[in-house]
């Protein structure tokens, strides 16, 4: 039985390599940006050290019916209208235990930075635009957003906004639901 279970992953193993896909999600390859990216932030995985670089928690997890997003760390120094593919704004966070494991990355333009049309990151054109996340910000406040999960493989893409094995309950009462923004026009 062991010798049929080992052939067939191998078996899997293989044909996925030959159809040019990854074996497992823990094996999908990052394009080299994101893995650039990726290396660059490293020093994250520690959140004290992303705290002393400027980075401040919003305290709360952000979870869908879908996937959640995780805590948010905010450095308002490097929102603006041209986001820098190297120094993400935001990194998110997921709790585990009594420790927080950084999981994604979030670029954020809000609309009020004079931004005239939807960035573009790594081929992708952001998200949006759309209101703030209540209840962690004010619906107001109108942007783009482009999120990027970097440091735990997403069953649903790399840049989707949630990520089904993401999980806020380890957050207790700082666990936040939330409906998806609404969408809101902006002149192109």
């Amino acid at each position: 039985m062991r010798t049929r279970l080992a052939c067939g992953t191998l078996c899997l193993s293989l044909l996925a390599g030959a159809a040019g896909l990854p074996a497992s999600a823990d094996e999908a390859a990052l394009s080299p940006e994101l893995d650039a990216v990726r290396t660059a932030l490293e020093k994250y995985r520690d959140p004290i050290a992303a705290v002393r670089d400027g980075y401040l928690s919003t305290v709360g997890c952000v979870h869908y019916e879908d996937g959640a997003m995780g805590v948010h760390f905010l450095n308002m120094g490097l929102v603006g209208p041209t986001p820098d593919p190297m120094r993400p704004p935001i990194l998110i966070y997921e709790p585990s235990g009594d420790t927080l494991e950084l999981v994604a990355v979030e670029w954020f333009v809000p609309l009020a930075t004079g931004i005239e049309k939807a960035p573009e990151l790594f081929g992708r054109t952001f998200d949006g635009p759309m209101e703030g996340h209540e209840p962690l910000m004010p619906a107001g406040l109108h942007h783009y957003d482009l999120h990027a999960w970097l440091f735990r493989p997403n069953p649903a893409g790399v840049f989707n906004t949630v990520n089904p094995d993401v999980d806020c309950s380890g957050a207790g009462s700082y666990s936040l639901a939330e409906a998806p923004p609404k969408m809101v026009m902006h002149g192109q």
